[in-house]
């Protein structure tokens, strides 16, 4: 375990999860499922089958450090990689790849989203061994792709064929091409096709492959970085960080260099995957009552409704009656009732919320 890696990305807002997720502490950060952990602990605790904590890596804005160490005690304090600006998924995964690379050049990483849903926790680690196994055998990038169960137009896609090598893991196969959020109709021929996963944006790397291909396919990014070969792990760390991410463009991994790359793979995998990104997408996670009400709350008395998502405080007493497909989440004497089908008006919410209101509400 001594070569295995990870790096947490933990720096996103979660918008639509509001007025849960707010600026101030977004949702990776908090219980949503009443499970008695954040999704943050659940991923480190997560990693830990793989990686020694002093081997994980959390990248997150300067704002949340705090949460980071009150959430993360046995993570050590040098490992919280604090960004000055959101820049998307390239460079927080490129900074913490160099930095890790200068510390052990065998280094190879898990790149983790910090607040997914993994049911399936034996699966998943026995997917992960096998990727790490490829990984530190050759030069190739893998992501970690997840069986589709239904025609879902808020995912990625990737579809694969076979592998251009003789795969000990027959699960792993060559990525042929990435897609991103495809329409109602484009996504079932995906799902029928039978040769699409969706794109679970988990990584698995050698340092030195993901720094070679950043540095062919994206010397751009991978210049601003690499200049800090030098600062990584002292001191003049931060003041470096502080300039980079003022110049370095804001860009998914998935532009930056996996669209690009031609030695990427996929393992097809079950694990209990979802990515939370909306409260509809954690209704399929939270007990429900015979009239499918996902409720979470210890005072919540329902009437006459059916298939609706309550998250309100345990000690707030809620009433209500006569609602079908609704969402009613309250918190920090905020309180939101949407329809379930309109749950994408949620960040219009929060625009309208911010200028009329003021921030202190979002």
């Amino acid at each position: 375990m001594s070569n295995n890696y990870a790096i947490i990305m933990a720096g996103g807002v979660g918008t639509r999860f509001w007025p849960m997720s707010t600026t101030q502490h977004p949702k990776q950060f908090l219980d949503v499922l009443g499970a008695g952990e954040t999704l943050i602990q659940q991923t480190f605790k997560r990693l830990l089958k793989i990686c020694p904590p002093e081997n994980i890596f959390v990248v997150t804005s300067i704002s949340y450090e705090k949460l980071v160490k009150e959430q993360l005690p046995k993570l050590p304090k040098a490992n919280i990689l604090c960004e000055p600006a959101r820049k998307n998924t390239a460079p927080c995964i490129i900074y913490a790849s160099y930095k890790i690379h200068k510390l052990n050049p065998n280094a190879v990483t898990i790149v983790a989203p910090s607040d997914h849903l993994i049911k399936k926790e034996d699966t998943y680690v026995k997917a992960m061994k096998a990727c790490i196994k490829k990984a530190s055998n050759e030069d190739c990038l893998v992501t970690l792709g997840i069986k589709p169960t239904r025609p879902d137009t808020g995912y990625g896609y990737i579809q694969f064929k076979e592998s251009d090598k003789d795969e000990k893991d027959k699960r792993i196969y060559k990525v042929k091409t990435f897609t991103e959020k495809p329409d109602h109709d484009m996504a079932k021929f995906f799902v029928e096709s039978g040769d699409f996963l969706w794109n679970s944006g988990i990584f698995i790397w050698s340092t030195k492959s993901i720094l070679k291909a950043v540095e062919t396919h994206d010397p751009e990014l991978a210049n601003v970085f690499k200049e800090g070969n030098n600062v990584y792990n002292t001191p003049k760390e931060k003041d470096f960080i502080t300039r980079a991410y003022n110049t370095c463009k804001n860009i998914s991994i998935d532009y930056s260099v996996m669209e690009k790359a031609s030695n990427v793979y996929v393992r097809s995998s079950i694990i209990g995957w979802s990515d939370l990104g909306t409260w509809g997408s954690i209704y399929g996670h939270i007990e429900k009552d015979k009239k499918q009400n996902a409720v979470i709350g210890k005072n919540v008395m329902v009437y006459d409704s059916k298939n609706c998502i309550v998250h309100v405080p345990k000690d707030k007493l809620v009433v209500l009656q006569g609602l079908e497909d609704y969402i009613v989440v309250e918190s920090d004497n905020i309180l939101m009732i949407c329809k379930k089908a309109d749950e994408q008006q949620i960040r219009n919410f929060v625009n309208d919320v911010k200028v009329n209101k003021g921030e202190k509400f979002v």
